[in-house]
């Protein structure tokens, strides 16, 4: 009886450096993806693919694939019925969700999407878009672009549907966001055969958790310190940030070694109280995953 194997879609294109970062953070290495549409892991239980995020779903929903990472918004475009084991907050340059925004020109004279009554808008994402104007009460005439979208107004449309993650490319443009259709991150998600599989959803709930575990820690770093005994309290009770630190006794009775895991942004703030209020030995150090 051959092995197990868990057939996993990763996105290619525009999130594949941000996703082959996040597995590296869960544990995984993975070659050969810039080469090659089917890249290599160091795990035997896993056969990868890459693919464009817009084909995942429904890969994952009709069983080619047991699993993969997309955006919520192309589940959602596709309406693919799968199972989402886990939200993963990271997109290409940053952890902020990326938008489905609606754009107009700087000087166009819309103000808001009730305005686009009669008109023609362009999008990749066709479904999503006619799902919003129908839910505003609007009627456009939505074609679907192939790319390149931004350009295309106002001479050949009225109007956008574009994705973004910071909105720089649209300002390049000269245009403008009207609203904001969805917000995004990508999802990790199963196809309904494999999740009934025990072995396939053990191993793809493993994953998700590594994952997760990774993001979690992204923004953090743990600390160490020596302290004396007596002045433990006094440090806990002026730096509640350190919230419910690990306390260990140390060779000398009177001194105690206290450990946690805090946000990144605030550890330069916290080192010099954390001195003054008696702390030695004081050791930042980077994590690869936090699992709760």
């Amino acid at each position: 009886m051959a092995d197990p194997i868990l057939t996993f879609g990763l996105p290619s294109g525009s999130l594949m450096e941000a996703t082959l970062s996040l597995f590296k953070r869960a544990g995984f290495s993975i070659s050969g993806a810039s080469r090659s549409y089917r890249p290599v892991v160091d795990d035997p239980e896993l056969r990868l693919r890459l693919l464009r995020a817009q084909e995942i779903s429904r890969y994952v929903e009709g069983g080619f694939l047991d699993c993969g990472i997309t955006g919520r918004d192309w589940v959602e475009e596709n309406g693919s019925e799968v199972e989402v084991l886990a939200e993963l907050p990271y997109s290409k340059a940053t952890a902020n969700p990326t938008r489905w925004v609606i754009a107009v020109p700087e000087d166009s004279p819309y103000k808001s999407v009730k305005d686009l009554e009669g008109k023609r808008i362009a999008t990749e994402a066709v479904g999503l878009t006619q799902r919003y104007l129908e839910s505003k009460g609007v009627k456009a005439v939505v074609e679907f672009s192939w790319g390149a979208t931004e350009v295309k107004v106002p001479e050949l449309v009225d109007a956008i549907v574009d994705i973004t993650e910071t909105g720089s490319s649209l300002r390049a443009n000269n245009l403008r966001i009207l609203e904001t259709i969805i917000e995004s991150y990508p999802v990790f998600v199963a196809g309904k055969a494999a999740f009934a599989d025990k072995w396939k959803r053990e191993k793809m709930e493993r994953i998700a958790l590594l994952l997760v575990g990774a993001l979690t820690a992204r923004d953090k770093v743990g600390l160490k310190m020596n302290l004396p005994r007596t002045k433990l309290q006094n440090l806990l009770d002026a730096l509640p940030a350190l919230r419910n630190p690990t306390v260990s006794p140390l060779a000398q009775n009177d001194w105690v070694a206290v450990e946690t895991v805090i946000d990144e942004k605030i550890v330069r703030e916290i080192i010099p109280q954390l001195k003054s209020l008696g702390a030695e030995g004081i050791i930042e150090y980077p994590l690869n995953k936090v699992v709760y």
